[in-house]
């Protein structure tokens, strides 16, 4: 969804509230999120800082107000630190505590990173800086899993397998292409899965996977 510069939050928030609403009366257990990048508006001053640049905050949405309808089930947070912050890991990290901080006691639902990534055409990029952003967000992720936090889990932008080149953006990787963009995603499958436990049906596959490493 493409934003533009808004007078206010209004708007969107209360399409949020009217379209989350009448899709929850079509099929009330079909799970529903926003999708939008997580930047914070006027209606939340003292995240100001938070927010990439200045800008973020005229764009018309603001993470808390747009995730707070009880028909949106889980909030949602794209990180691409290259197109806000070249090179700031403190800054992937700051982004991600402070809307996991509001999804415990504000929010009172899960908090999830649903786009995060490094685009391989950046000036002078080297794929061992999608390995370091890799590492930080799911770093944060476990941090708060220890907690039993509002930190949901996280979804990279994005895992293909061979014979899917035709789809792939400058984001798009193979993961097992590169080993040590693997290593970091097994080990952080398998920590997460000792943290909070497996389903049935994940528990043979995540035994043989973690018990190699």
């Amino acid at each position: 969804m493409a934003l533009a510069r808004a007078a206010t939050t209004h708007g969107l928030a209360d399409w949020i509230e009217e379209m989350s609403s009448f899709v929850k009366s079509i099929h009330r257990k079909h799970m529903l999120t926003i999708g939008l990048e997580g930047f914070y508006g006027p209606n939340s001053p003292k995240k100001d800082t938070v927010n990439p640049e200045f800008w973020a905050a005229d764009l018309g949405a603001d993470f808390i107000r747009n995730s707070a309808p009880s028909t949106v089930d889980f909030a949602s947070v794209h990180i691409y630190p290259d197109h806000c912050l070249e090179g700031k890991l403190m800054f992937v990290a700051k982004w991600m505590r402070s809307h996991i901080e509001d999804g415990d006691p504000v929010l009172k639902k899960p908090v999830m990173f649903t786009e995060f990534g490094l685009s391989d055409l950046n000036k002078g990029f080297d794929p061992l800086q999608r390995d370091r952003i890799y590492k930080t967000v799911f770093d944060v992720i476990y941090e708060s899993a220890k907690k039993k936090g509002a930190g949901g889990g996280s979804f990279a932008w994005q895992f293909f397998v061979e014979g899917m080149e035709d789809y792939n953006d400058d984001f798009g990787i193979v993961p097992w292409k590169r080993a040590s963009t693997y290593e970091i995603i097994i080990q952080h499958t398998c920590r997460l899965a000792k943290a909070h436990g497996t389903i049935a049906s994940q528990k043979e596959n995540l035994k043989h996977l973690c018990n190699q490493r």
